[in-house]
């Protein structure tokens, strides 16, 4: 009877800037072990590694092991910093976690300068007592220039930076208002004397989101949330649908977004810009005093946005704290204190419910 072949322990390397690491394994979402640095085998962040134990968690102590074959790099390309030397150069990566240096030879520097950003893709990976090589392919530009960090961000995380032409096209092809002959299978707001605002940053430019606060004669607070009917332009595995499923979200930066769909709609009849018709998702919620939803109802809407607010500017309205702001939006203080009084509300609840989930948890 032969003997029962050992599982193998497969897992994710996790680096620390200091040398050792942890490996995440496959099988497990909590555990991990972890690899000392004379251990860790030329391993970088990110690699698919297969690991042997050298010891069992005991007294609290984790179990510890090492890496014994790299099974899948995870990187493939890295940003960092160029430096040159008289006969090569070598590039300093952003990652603190990748854990070398990269040496370039004097054929693959490709006209690199001291202090630019560049993209290295890895020729070779390191070697115990070697670093890795690679080749220059691409310069972003000096390390000072303005833009170039946030420019190195996007590259070192692969994040798509520009659309392909055919999403583009479809994104052309959409209209820039709304189709009136649409609007008879929506309830069209716009009839109806309602104050809609949008309530983002200074510098935000798709608006995907508005609120109306009222009350009705019972005294309960009425909600309508209203999203941006996005669904309505596009379709179910078209070009467009395909590339905001790849892109997951638009991602915020410190000086610029990368949005998950093209300007013309995420800026465009996708944003609930106001004094624009645009079709939207509701939400009308009836809260009672104690912040609780009595009644509820989702439906498709026709919407035209009162008022574009920011967060700064509502905040100077009700702390009165900006005379010039608040006599520019004088007339819409009214609703701004609703909202405010249904904001404690809904919060003094959550807060509530909170503790009675600790106490009895």
């Amino acid at each position: 009877m032969g003997r029962k072949k050992k599982q193998k322990i497969i897992g994710t390397f996790r680096a620390n800037e200091r040398g050792f690491g942890f490996v995440a394994l496959e099988e497990s979402e909590k555990e991990e072990i972890f690899i000392p640095a004379e251990f860790v085998n030329t391993a970088l962040n990110g690699d698919t590694v297969e690991i042997k134990i050298i010891s069992q968690e005991k007294n609290g102590k984790r179990a510890e092991a090492r890496i014994v074959k790299i099974l899948k790099r995870e990187k493939e390309t890295v940003v960092g910093t160029f430096q040159k030397s008289k006969n090569f150069g070598f590039v300093v990566p952003d990652d603190k976690k990748f854990n070398t240096d990269i040496f370039i030879s004097k054929n693959n520097c490709k006209k690199a300068k001291n202090n630019d950003k560049v993209v290295v893709q890895i020729v070779k990976y390191p070697q115990k007592g070697k670093n890795a090589e690679g080749e220059v392919v691409e310069i972003l530009g000096n390390s000072n220039q303005a833009g170039i960090d946030m420019l190195s961000v996007i590259k070192e995380f692969d994040l798509p930076n520009e659309f392909p032409e055919p999403v583009l096209k479809e994104a052309r092809s959409v209209p820039q208002m709304i189709n009136e002959k649409e609007v008879k299978n929506r309830v069209d707001l716009r009839k109806k004397d309602m104050n809609i605002f949008t309530i983002d940053g200074e510098d935000a430019k798709d608006l995907d989101d508005a609120i109306w606060v009222g009350k009705n004669k019972s005294g309960n607070y009425l909600l309508d949330v209203h999203i941006a009917d996005v669904s309505h332009y596009v379709k179910k595995g078209s070009n467009l649908d395909q590339e905001a499923i790849y892109r997951g979200t638009s991602v915020y930066m410190f000086d610029r977004v990368i949005p998950m769909l093209p300007i013309e709609l995420s800026n465009g009849i996708c944003s609930l810009n106001a004094g624009q018709a645009r079709f939207a998702l509701s939400c009308l919620m009836e809260i009672d005093t104690k912040g609780k939803v009595i009644a509820s109802d989702v439906y498709k809407s026709v919407i035209q946005v009162t008022e574009r607010m920011s967060y700064t500017d509502v905040n100077k309205i009700l702390t009165n704290s900006d005379e010039k702001i608040v006599q520019k939006y004088q007339k819409y203080i009214p609703d701004f204190k609703l909202m405010e009084e249904l904001a404690l509300i809904l919060k003094k609840r959550r807060i509530k419910a909170r503790l009675f989930e600790f106490r009895y948890s």
